[in-house]
């Protein structure tokens, strides 16, 4: 790979992170080594330290950035006014698409937690709670207002996430259904099973 031109600046620490997740997403966090990614930037071992201190950093900053990202989008997709079924239709379709998008930061966020140290755990771990938070506050609104029908909404979340998640795994951009029929698919599966019933 041509070399970066110099080695301090955004531009570099930017490169960087696109590496990282890269070879991280190919490779795995501990088969990669800080060689290989600064022979994928372009620049010498020793200039990593310019931008990162540790390689356990750099995963950290990946899953945190990832984390960060995808609660402010959640936010932005859910600042609408509507009932509970509209906000759950709202977050369906969000975590979808997201999840597409960003399979990459996604599979990291979810395979390499594992590897992050006890302190980076846990403050990633409480983005998480925070994420689930908000699809737990959906179906409690709901049940309230008899929309749905709900034994347990954190466990019900907790299940809602893991289908939906799901769709990293086997969804083809140039596959047999569009991203829209795959979030209207869920979208009824997820509404229909929260349904009262008799409704």
């Amino acid at each position: 790979m041509a070399r970066t031109v110099g080695s301090h600046g955004p531009k570099t620490t930017e490169a960087i992170r696109k590496a990282g997740l890269k070879l991280i997403y190919r490779h795995g966090y501990e088969a990669m080594s800080l060689r290989q990614l600064a022979a994928e930037v372009g620049i010498q071992v020793g200039s990593l330290y310019n931008h990162i201190s540790t390689k356990q950093d750099l995963l950290f900053d990946l899953i945190r950035a990832h984390m960060e990202a995808l609660l402010l989008e959640l936010d932005r997709a859910l600042a609408i006014v509507g009932d509970p079924v509209t906000l759950l239709r709202a977050f369906v379709s969000f975590h979808v698409t997201y999840h597409i998008v960003r399979k990459r930061e996604v599979f990291i966020a979810y395979s390499e937690l594992r590897s992050l140290d006890p302190n980076h755990y846990e403050d990633i771990v409480a983005m998480r709670r925070r994420y689930e938070s908000r699809l737990i506050a959906i179906l409690e609104d709901g049940c309230r207002h008899h929309m749905f029908e709900v034994q347990d909404c954190r466990v019900a979340a907790y299940g809602i996430l893991a289908m939906l998640t799901g769709v990293c795994t086997w969804f083809r951009p140039n596959g047999r259904l569009s991203r829209e029929t795959v979030i209207e698919i869920y979208s009824q599966q997820v509404i229909s099973g929260l349904r009262p019933a008799g409704d």
